[in-house]
């Protein structure tokens, strides 16, 4: 039952996003292109949500959907991770003209071939998984 909860949220989450147009590309257009606040208010109202959602994780010492506390670790810093990473994620961003999160929405809202990028991100997290205890930390 505690799935159906989750399921429509995403579902609310998606409509948001299609609504607000951040899965649009030319909206991403015009961010990259500094020409309209839009995309960035909606990126940073997403930040500020977050920073907020994760303090309150933290400070209520919330448990997961099996029950479990959630206990977040501070991450590895690592120049390189974050730059391959972020070129890497920068490229597919700059070829599909959307984010992960978008990709979904634009599937829902009838565009088909977001398909294959999906397959690809999808493989791509997969070979991540494998690859990732080789990787430089």
């Amino acid at each position: 039952m505690r799935s159906i909860i989750y399921i429509l949220l995403g579902i609310v989450f998606g409509i948001t996003m299609y609504k607000a147009e951040t899965a649009s590309w030319f909206r991403i257009y015009e961010m990259f292109n500094f020409q309209s606040f839009h995309m960035y208010g909606f990126i940073g109202s997403a930040l500020a949500i977050g920073m907020i959602g994760i303090q309150l994780i933290k400070k209520k010492k919330t448990k997961n959907i099996d029950g479990k506390p959630i206990d977040i670790q501070p991450k590895n810093k690592s120049i390189v991770r974050y730059l391959i990473g972020g070129i890497f994620f920068g490229l597919g961003w700059g070829l599909v003209g959307a984010c992960p999160g978008p990709i979904f929405v634009l599937l829902g809202a009838g565009l088909f071939p977001m398909l294959i990028v999906i397959v690809g991100a999808l493989l791509g997290t997969y070979l991540y998984g494998i690859l990732r205890n080789k990787l430089p930390h």
